[in-house]
């Protein structure tokens, strides 16, 4: 994930945090031209967490349309799935994907904290990484492959790959604490409040289950998609904070790869 935000500058007044929030969620979470924000501070970065879904809807389109016509194109399905994939990636730098591989090295490098930490700090993919970016992108791009053939399926796997940044908000929400003194896990541990981590993950619950009903596909089955990634990523975070003492950005990356499995895959049904 990138490097922790710069500080406010002096002056930074309230009425610019909505613009701020938005440049900055967009600028760390695509690839997308953004304006640099004027303030950088725990509100700005707050809100930036729980606009992740929102930003990303631009990339997500690009990615399931663009696999879309491709497999109505007449390209097998688990190409397009696969295509769908590598555009995601290349949309958001892979920044999600390669914090699931520093946080599946470190937790299986060593019980030690500071071990766990080094090793997810130097970067490079160790073999438990590598065979965790395997297992889950290839889980994404199958589960991909099965919903964009479905008419309607590339609006649906729009919405579902952008709902996946929800679980920013359950890794900085308030009470949960930075496993240590820098980079972006630091400047966003606890900067979310519960208010605004249940609104987005309702907001959430509600344009899944929405655009289920547009597209056709069983609204039940969408909901029941948008809870179990809820309770993954809780359970993920549980797990990760007592290993690691908080959250890290790779950990955030984490709990987003999490949470686009399950709703890729309770969608197959």
């Amino acid at each position: 994930m990138p490097a922790k935000p710069a500080k406010s500058r002096p002056g930074s007044g309230a009425g610019i945090l909505p613009r701020d929030a938005f440049a900055l969620a967009a600028g760390t979470l695509t690839i997308l031209p953004t304006p640099v924000p004027t303030a950088v501070n725990r509100r700005v970065a707050g809100l930036a967490m729980v606009l992740g879904p929102v930003v990303l809807l631009p990339v997500t389109l690009a990615a399931a349309g663009l696999a879309a016509l491709l497999a109505h194109a007449g390209a097998p399905a688990p190409a397009a799935g696969l295509v769908a994939v590598g555009l995601m990636l290349a949309g958001t730098r892979a920044i999600h994907a390669d914090g699931l591989a520093d946080t599946v090295d470190g937790l299986g490098a060593s019980w030690d904290r500071d071990r766990a930490l080094e090793v997810m700090r130097r970067g490079d993919v160790g073999p438990m990484g590598a065979a965790a970016l395997v297992v889950v992108l290839g889980l994404q791009a199958a589960c991909l492959a099965t919903v964009l053939t479905r008419p309607g399926g590339w609006a649906y796997a729009m919405v579902l790959l952008a709902a996946s940044r929800a679980a920013l908000a359950t890794g900085t929400r308030a009470g949960v604490p930075a496993a240590r003194p820098e980079g972006l896990g630091e400047a966003v541990a606890g900067s979310v409040s519960w208010l605004r981590w249940a609104g987005c993950w309702a907001l959430t619950l509600a344009a899944v289950a929405g655009a289920a009903a547009v597209t056709g596909q069983p609204v039940g089955v969408a909901v029941v998609g948008v809870v179990a990634a809820a309770a993954a990523v809780e359970g993920a975070l549980a797990y990760v904070v007592p290993r690691l003492g908080g959250i890290t950005g790779d950990v955030l990356g984490a709990l987003v790869e999490t949470a686009a499995c399950v709703l890729l895959l309770v969608a197959t049904f």
